[in-house]
Order: structure tokens, then C-alpha cells, then sequence
């Protein structure tokens, strides 16, 4: 599957390639999304009830099908040895994962308050705290971090979140404070020189589809680390585990996180890459930048010993032929403390501590 949704006034696009024998009402499921995000009535400037929804889809072309369907047997645990051999990857590209101590998710510190606040106001919102705020919002967190490379203190904070015409900006700015940011922000990482921007503009009634259009896939650095590590360029959603995009790009985390869980690194940054129709990934590289207990040459070793990163490998290891996807589509799909998802378990820790 690789399907993509594009948003704009009044109207939603459903395009791409899906291979099913399901018989799936996608207008509906688009108008219920649409709702259950918050965009149900006029006034918000998009209404799930009333907006156009085009659907234009297609099958996987046969090309990319012959490396790419014999996947659906590894969740049944059918396939040989052979066969995970013979299962190559969907396309060609690049992977990365990527794994900090400085967080107890293991996530760099300010992604990890950007998406805890992103949540917040979702929560204030959705559960009647603060009934004057729309659907659309965004943060952004920057940090001083001291010699070491430890966080020293929250630089500044950006929130920016629709709302009703009606309702004045120190309202907002005193509500977002006492709801959103003193709930989250740890108090001792802020000091006076700290600064705090909420709706800079001064003004954000118009927003959402109404206000910007929107593309599956514009976003892929606040799905990841927040631009702390590298991105091979892949979005992960509209994707199914077959794509590698998503699916190593989840493997790579998974490596990392039980890497740094393990004490084997401070942080640690996991590339992979594949060739279409190839099984195993053309290149694994490690970099711990300079905080490894053991070289970074060894930890490629002991990655090639202990996980599966052929397609059908990882498939099978991280449990990825489930409906686990929806909720990554907001808030991050990595660090998420608040979701049970595999590529997140640090299950391999006991398995790499004896390499140190």
C-alpha cells in the first residue's frame, strides 16, 4: 500500500496504490478522520460532514508486487529461510534511527517536550478545558544543551493553536500557560531569560486545510527526532510494513533504543539502506558520537548477529502486520511513552549487555 491524502479548502484527495480484497467505504472513513479530529462544523473552516472527498486509487503495480508480496506470509511464521531470503525490499533508500539517554524514552529532550505539549493541547481541547481552541496547532522547543551535550535549560517555546474569533489573546496566553505549558515544562529548566511565544502572529482563527493545504508526508522531521538525527527522506505514513521506508526507519529505532538501553552508548544513530528487490540491506553504519563502549565497527557486528533487517525479517520481529498505525499519525511515531508500540520495547537489552 502507498497511499497519499492531500487537503485543501472544502475538499480531500484519497490517491495512490492499495492491493485488497476488502470492500472499504474510504469516503467515510475519510469524513469520520475528519471529525474525530475536530474539524466537524463550519466554523472551524472545514467540516467533515459537508467537505468533497475524490478518491483516485489504483493496484501495486505488478513490478513492485513480485519482491514485495510473498511478505504477508511471515506474520503466519511459514516461510523458510529461503523465502525470507527471496523477499526483497519494495524500493531503494535510505533509513535512520536514532536513540539518546537524555530522556527516559530515549529521545532528544526537545522533541520529546514539542510532542508531550502538542498532546497537552489536544487534551485541553478535546476535553473541554479550554472549549475556544481549534483543531490546528503546533510547537516548537529549542534547548541550550552545556559542554557535555546534556540539556542545560528551554531556550525558548513556540505555541501556536487556532481558536474562535471571539476570545482575546491574553486569555489565550494565560490559559496556555497554566493548562498546557506548567503541566509539561519541567519548572527547573526554566529560568528568566527564557522566552515564550504563543500565536506570535497575534491572531490564528483561519486554520487547518482552510488555511494551509496539506500533503502525507510534508512533516517527516516532527514524525522522527526533530531534525536531531538524520532523515533518508521517506514519510511513513500512507505506507504499509512492506515499505521500507516505514518499516526499517522503524527497525533502525528499534536497534538504537535497545543499543543506548543497554549502556552500550550515550546516543546512537542507526543507517540502513536496501535496493528494490534485494533482502538484505545493502549497508548497516553505527555512529556513536563518540559515546560507545565498544567501537562502532563491532556494533555493526553485533547488529548483523541479533536482528532480522531483511524486509520480511522485520516484519516478522517487530509484529508489523497489525492495525497499529493510525495512532502515529499525530504527536510523533517515536518516544511515544503513551502508546505500546514494538519498534518502542527495549526487549534485546539483556541479549546486547553481554557484548560490553
Amino acid at each position: 500500500m502507498a497511499c497519499e491524502t492531500a487537503a485543501c479548502t472544502g475538499f480531500v484527495l484519497v490517491t495512490g496504490e492499495i492491493t485488497t480484497k476488502a470492500n472499504i467505504d474510504i469516503p467515510q472513513i475519510v469524513r469520520d478522520t475528519v471529525n474525530e479530529i475536530g474539524y466537524d462544523h463550519a466554523d472551524t473552516g472545514f467540516d467533515g460532514n459537508t467537505c468533497a472527498v475524490m478518491v483516485s486509487l489504483d493496484r501495486q503495480s505488478a513490478d513492485i508486487a513480485m519482491g514485495v508480496d510473498k511478505a504477508l506470509e511471515a506474520k503466519e511464521n511459514k516461510m523458510s529461510e529461503e523465502e525470507l531470503e527471496a523477499i526483497g525490499a519494495g524500493d531503494q533508500g535510505m533509513m535512520f534511527g536514532y536513540a539518546s539517554n537524555e530522556t527516559p524514552e530515549l529521545m532528544p529532550y526537545p522533541i520529546s517536550l514539542a510532542h508531550k505539549l502538542a498532546l497537552q493541547l489536544t487534551k485541553v481541547r478535546k476535553d473541554g478545558t479550554l472549549t475556544y481552541l481549534r483543531p490546528d496547532g503546533k510547537t516548537q522547543v529549542s534547548v541550550e544543551y552545556d559542554e557535555e551535550g546534556r540539556p542545560r535549560r528551554l531556550e525558548a517555546v513556540v505555541l501556536s493553536t487556532q481558536h474562535d474569533a471571539d476570545v482575546t489573546q491574553e486569555q489565550i496566553h494565560a490559559d496556555i500557560k497554566k493548562y498546557v505549558f506548567d503541566p509539561i515544562l519541567p519548572q527547573e529548566m526554566v529560568d528568566g531569560e527564557t522566552k515564550f511565544f504563543i500565536n506570535p502572529t497575534g491572531r490564528f482563527v483561519i486554520g487547518g486545510p482552510h488555511g494551509d493545504a496539506g500533503l502525507t508526508g510534508r512533516k517527516i522531521i516532527v514524525d522522527t527526532y526533530g531534525g536531531y538525527a538524520r532523515h533518508g527522506g521517506g514519510a511513513f505514513s500512507g505506507k504499509d510494513c512492506t515499505k521500507v521506508d516505514r518499516s526499517a526507519a522503524y527497525a533502525a529505532r528499534y536497534v538504537a533504543k535497545n543499543i543506548v538501553a543497554a549502556g552500550l552508548a550515550e546516543k546512537c544513530e542507526i543507517q540502513l539502506s536496501y535496493a528494490i528487490g534485494v533482502a538484505q540491506p545493502t549497508s548497516v553504519m553505527v555512529d556513536t558520537f563518540g559515546t560507545g563502549k565498544i567501537s562502532d565497527e563491532k556494533l555493526v557486528e553485533m547488529i548483523r548477529e541479533n536482528f532480522d533487517l531483511r524486509p520480511a525479517g522485520i516484519i516478522k520481529m517487530l509484529d508489523l502486520r497489525r492495525p497499529i498505525y493510525k495512532q502515529t499519525a499525530a504527536y510523533g511515531h517515536f518516544g511515544r511513552d503513551d502508546l505500546n508500540l514494538p519498534w518502542e520495547a527495549t526487549d534485546k537489552v539483556e541479549i546486547l549487555k553481554k557484548y560490553l
